[in-house]
């Protein structure tokens, strides 16, 4: 038992995570530009430099106050045995699998309040105005959205019982998973369509970066895709190359400089679903099953 508590209570090597995280990150980057799946709208120099930014601040908020929350609390969560996990003795390969799952099922139902709930749409706004969808995407949320997530880390932490070594390991699928599904690279349809089964895949994403709200009300999932299947919030059937990446209200590249952008929290007053001159974007029925992955026209 000491011997696997030495091993829970450990977190992945910090070179073993630089090889995943960059490793994931350059060779999603590459198949962008090898195998786009959406036409870019927006200067990427621009564009990338912008999310730089804010992927910076984004890190420096989860250094500054997630990590000395959820580090020392996971600590104490497998000394003193505490949470869902440990009521009964498990491997540790179950209670690493079922921690990654938990984790990510409760990471679904923050994304889904962070859509729900006004006040956390003002933060997570900042993430989906993004005018394109690529792996710089995936690492652009706004600092105050990561503030106010501390609790709900803290909180799956402590009521699953999540040892230090899991939490690590999730984290890390997590990252690079995001990079991934935000990616815009063009998959083949028919591994894509097996693929979204299991993860979500950048198809799957993009459609919840929809401008129209019911397409971007779905598909809330990060890692596996099961959450949304269970809820019944998967949507597969619209193809890439009918969407415009962003929200509705939200449309001017002027009015999504790094400032501005930056100041939604506190200045985002009008609808999000509604365009300037009134109207609220909607497609025509489509004739796929909602659950049944839609190829573009041009594949």
């Amino acid at each position: 038992m000491s011997r696997k508590r030495d091993f829970m209570n450990r977190e992945l090597p910090p070179w073993l995570n630089a090889i995943l995280v960059f490793g994931t990150l350059v060779t999603v980057v590459y198949m962008e530009m090898r195998r786009p799946l959406r036409k870019e709208r927006q200067d990427k120099v621009v564009r990338d430099t912008r999310n730089l930014f804010m992927s910076i601040t984004t890190a420096a908020t989860i250094a500054l106050t997630e990590k000395p929350v959820t580090a020392p609390l996971s600590r104490a969560v497998e000394q003193h045995r505490f949470g869902l996990l440990k009521l009964r003795p498990l491997p540790p390969w179950a209670e690493i699998i079922l921690s990654v799952a938990l984790l990510d099922y409760t990471l679904y139902m923050w994304h889904y309040l962070t859509h729900k709930v006004p006040f956390l749409w003002r933060f997570h706004l900042a993430h989906h105005v993004d005018l394109d969808l690529d792996a710089s995407t995936a690492l652009r949320f706004h600092a105050g959205e990561m503030l106010l997530s501390v609790p709900w880390r803290g909180a799956q932490v402590a009521l699953l019982g999540i040892s230090p070594f899991s939490l690590a390991l999730w984290q890390t699928i997590t990252l690079m998973e995001i990079m991934f599904h935000h990616s815009n690279v063009r998959l083949p349809y028919g591994v894509e369509r097996r693929l979204c089964r299991a993860i979500v895949t950048p198809r799957m994403h993009g459609i919840h970066h929809s401008a129209i709200r019911e397409e971007t009300d779905s598909n809330w999932s990060t890692i596996f895709s099961w959450p949304d299947y269970l809820h019944g919030t998967a949507r597969l059937n619209v193809p890439q190359d009918k969407i415009t990446i962003g929200v509705t209200a939200y449309q001017d590249p002027r009015e999504l400089t790094v400032g501005k952008v930056m100041k939604l929290p506190f200045t985002s007053g009008r609808p999000s679903w509604i365009t300037p001159d009134g109207r609220t974007a909607h497609r025509e029925a489509l004739p796929a099953p909602v659950t049944s992955l839609a190829p573009e026209e041009a594949a």
